[in-house]
């Protein structure tokens, strides 16, 4: 291992005992990462080549390869394990065993220390609960197998061993966990249910956001079906099949109806004709994205069994349901 300017870099040459081996058992059976899911994050992010070119974590080894990987700028990942700190924080923990543990993460709180939240992250939470650092996954982001955006609330799955922080990642790349969400969208939609069915990137000039409109958008797919319509809005179940950023929050704005309460991707729509004003006061107000992951079911980790997991509705949501109530007479 070596490393110019404060990266640690590592060179692999196959020999042939692990030759038909993939790229990231490689990379975590050499030592030179803590784990198979940090192996497969270098490789998302283009950290790792073989024979010079990058290549995909199932890539299967040959004997004579040269691997070639940038674990981590070593100033930059000390910095970032040193900022997880433990902080007793709230945590509602909804369920807990050896492998794993399930959060409903309040809605305003940041899953993993990030420049500008470096405190009150849900990681410093889990540090104090847990008595130490899940062994599991990257180190700055110990346990964490999925992201909730700051502003939603919900179910969240975090991994305590490195088994079972493989076997958990390795069921949402496969797309055999099941996400529901509860969200409520800003104006009448007309179709009971459907599927938005459109590729996301990065905006292409707004780098906050993201997009519809990308020039290399990645696939991603948000069913959807209607709960409850009101002149307002509209209280919708959300089952998203892929896992982009903002996905739910970016495909209903592409067609029309923001999540209530996003302030990224909810710009102004203008006004509601014949909306009850403190139904339209309680929609405009709403102070974040009024978006909730209520459900996750996954199978567990050892085990095998299937585990679903529900999220109860935190006070602000059940707050802007009862306020939309208030037009029951007109919703269907």
């Amino acid at each position: 291992m070596g490393g110019e300017g404060g990266v640690a870099t590592v060179r692999i040459v196959v020999e042939a005992a692990s030759a038909g081996q993939r790229l990231d058992q490689l990379l975590a059976a050499s030592g030179a990462v803590v784990s198979r899911a940090r192996a497969q994050a270098l490789v998302r992010e283009g950290r790792v080549c073989v024979g010079g070119m990058p290549r995909k974590a199932s890539y299967l080894m040959r004997t004579g390869d040269v691997v070639d990987a940038c674990v981590a700028p070593v100033k930059a990942w000390s910095d970032a394990v040193k900022a997880a700190r433990p902080e007793p924080l709230p945590l509602d923990v909804l369920y807990e065993d050896a492998e794993l543990i399930a959060v409903n993460k309040a809605a305003g709180m940041v899953v993993h220390p990030a420049p500008g939240h470096w405190n009150g992250t849900l990681v410093s939470g889990l540090l104090h609960y847990l008595g130490g650092p899940p062994q599991a996954g990257d180190p700055a982001r110990p346990g964490i197998i999925h992201r909730l955006d700051k502003d939603t609330s919900g179910v969240l799955l975090v991994a305590k061993t490195d088994r079972a922080h493989e076997r958990l990642a390795a069921q949402f790349r496969e797309r055999t966990v099941r996400k529901q969400y509860l969200g409520v969208a800003r104006g009448r939609m007309r179709e009971q249910e459907g599927i938005i069915d459109r590729p996301i990137g990065r905006h292409p000039r707004e780098r906050q956001r993201m997009s519809v409109h990308a020039r290399r958008g990645r696939v991603s797919a948000t069913r959807y079906m209607v709960v409850r319509r009101y002149d307002t809005a509209t209280v919708l179940r959300l089952f998203p099949t892929t896992g982009r950023t903002h996905q739910i929050r970016v495909h209903l704005a592409a067609i029309g109806h923001p999540i209530v309460g996003d302030r990224l991707y909810g710009r102004s729509r203008g006004q509601h004709p014949g909306a009850h004003s403190s139904v339209l006061d309680a929609v405009m107000k709403f102070p974040r994205q009024a978006l909730h992951a209520e459900v996750l079911g996954f199978s567990h980790p050892l085990t095998g069994e299937r585990i679903q997991i529900r999220a109860p509705l935190p006070a602000d949501l059940r707050g802007l349901l009862a306020a939309l109530r208030v037009e029951e007479g007109r919703a269907d």
